[in-house]
């Protein structure tokens, strides 16, 4: 042991030691997409005329009146004496 006296002590500045720890996170960071699938369909419209086509025959007859003068090519059957046709 050291005998003497003792003398106050000198307290020099205090010396900084940095000591770091650490610990680990993750931050999970979203990107949403979506995908609408989407059908369509296409209708074409298609015309149609269909036409159809009828003839008539058109017969008139006209009654022009009392001739005059004999009966042309003579009196034919059922005109004048004779017997009936059969169906008569």
């Amino acid at each position: 042991m050291f005998c003497g006296k003792i003398l106050p002590p000198i307290v020099h500045p205090t010396k900084c030691c940095i000591k770091n720890t650490h610990e680990n996170y993750i931050q999970p960071h979203i990107y949403p997409s979506h995908t609408t699938n989407v059908h369509h369909t296409v209708i074409g419209h298609k015309s149609y005329y269909p036409h159809t086509e009828s003839f008539v025959n058109d017969v008139t007859n006209v009654n022009l009146g009392p001739g005059v003068g004999p009966i042309p090519g003579g009196p034919g059957p059922g005109y004048g004496a004779g017997p009936m046709p059969y169906g008569y």
